[in-house]
């Protein structure tokens, strides 16, 4: 079969992509922006790609045209497919279907942390000598990859509850059908599908329907939004962490401790790479999904003390001028107050200069402008990437005071950050984009700052 691929570099699509392609179909597609690290491992995997959305590319004949979630009506190949009757499908249905069919689906879901739990999850799956298959966000740093069709019938996959497509406004992870499922946290995002909380919880109790009553559901029993989603009816086992008087991990970021307990005690520990409340919380809920899938949870504690984490969390990208700049996908406040605790834990003392992209649809919108000065509060300078918005990002930061400021142009913004930067600052880049290459761009910057 012959997939055409519109919005191929997406994480998820991009992906699928990977998965066509190992599964020995013939794959190519297109995107708006052909970038890496995407790009790179597209192409490694003798995918063709196209830059833009003009219609002459359906002279390659696909057999289908694979739509991805970033595609819109009016968009000039879109249009052309439907004019021309051609046979076309959601990724996510497509994926359903052809690869997660017939197997043990092991799905992650949640507003936060679903990248780094589920390559958790795949890697202790792995290290375990289980071999799965994965559909990541991200790149998962002990794999180097963000999907493969693995050798076994378990497959990881992030959950997201985005919508399909321009055809199918269902959130993505109805068409996934677990049997194991993580419910990490809910909390209001993607303003631009969802009115309020109450209907992503619909969506999630949408998923909660389609387990069966031989699978499995990890919950967070601290979330009151995920309590309230299966007190809507739930017809699966649920194994709760974060919980006081059950599976629960703590540890000290000192010692880089990792302590998984039960309500009998201490069951294992371990010393690992990540640090934080989050990250254990994390590590919990992969640790229960492995456990389901067969890996007892002392082996799981073993496998995570070999976890290297994820591309784009808090990964360093460089230094220059006695400047370290990191990379991180944040991009909701609370995801951005937590990057910034972790990246203050991780340094000490030193000056953390935090680098902002509100890139989401969400942020764009401004619907959680008000809590972004509260979620920026832990730095001690602020740059804010203010262009395409809807809403004054100046006013927005001016409770940080001359800490922060809001710039349009992003060559402006990058040479203030250089001018403001010291040697044994730490620089923290957050993004759910590209950012225009900004951290290449930086350390040429304080590079050539720094040169005589």
């Amino acid at each position: 079969m012959h997939l055409h691929i519109l919005g191929i570099c997406g994480a998820f699509m991009g992906g699928l992509a990977q998965l066509a392609r190992a599964a020995g179909h013939q794959v190519s597609g297109c995107d708006a922006n052909v970038y890496p690290p995407m790009s790179e491992q597209l192409e490694a995997a003798g995918i063709t790609l196209h830059a833009g959305y003009d219609p002459a590319q359906m002279a390659t004949r696909p057999d289908v045209f694979v739509v991805g979630n970033a595609i819109s009506r009016g968009n000039p190949l879109l249009e052309a497919v439907l004019d021309a009757g051609l046979p076309y499908v959601s990724g996510p249905q497509w994926l359903a279907e052809q690869v997660l069919q017939g197997r043990w689906v092991l799905g992650v879901a949640g507003t936060h942390g679903k990248t780094t739990t589920a390559s958790m999850l795949a890697w202790i799956l792995e290290d375990a000598g289980l071999s799965p298959g994965f559909l990541i966000g991200g790149v998962p740093l002990n794999f180097s990859v963000s999907a493969r069709l693995g050798a076994s019938p378990l497959f990881v996959i992030e959950a997201d509850e985005y919508d399909t497509a321009f055809c199918d406004k269902r959130s993505k992870f109805i068409h996934y059908r677990p049997k194991t499922l993580i419910l990490n946290n809910l909390e209001f995002d993607h303003a631009d599908i969802f009115d309020d909380l109450a209907a992503i919880e619909r969506q999630f109790h949408h998923l909660v329907r389609t387990l069966p009553a031989a699978g499995r559901i990890i919950c967070n029993q601290r979330e009151a939004s995920l309590q309230r989603v299966l007190a809507q009816g739930c017809w699966t086992p649920v194994t709760n962490f974060n919980d006081a008087a059950g599976f629960r991990a703590t540890g000290d970021d000192a010692d880089g401790s990792l302590i998984l307990s039960g309500a009998e005690g201490e069951i294992a520990r371990a010393i690992w790479n990540l640090s934080g409340d989050h990250n254990r919380a994390n590590a919990c809920a992969a640790l229960l999904a492995a456990e389901h899938a067969g890996v007892p949870l002392a082996r799981g504690v073993e496998a995570l003390a070999r976890f290297q984490n994820v591309r784009r969390r808090l990964e360093l990208r460089g230094e220059a001028a006695g400047v370290a700049v990191y990379d991180d996908f944040a991009h909701h406040p609370t995801a951005i107050a937590v990057t910034l605790a972790g990246l203050r834990r991780k340094t000490g003392g030193g000056r953390i200069l935090a680098v902002l992209e509100p890139r989401s649809n969400t942020m764009k919108m401004g619907v959680m402008k008000d809590r972004l000065a509260e979620s920026l509060a832990d730095a001690d300078r602020v740059f804010c990437y203010a262009a395409d918005l809807g809403w004054d990002a100046a006013a927005v930061l001016a409770p940080l005071g001359e800490r922060a400021l809001a710039e349009t142009d992003l060559e402006k913004l990058i040479n203030a950050i250089a001018a403001a930067a010291r040697p044994g600052d730490q620089v923290l880049v957050m993004s759910n984009g590209g950012f225009g290459g900004i951290h290449a761009r930086l350390l040429q910057a304080l590079a050539r700052q720094a040169s005589p």
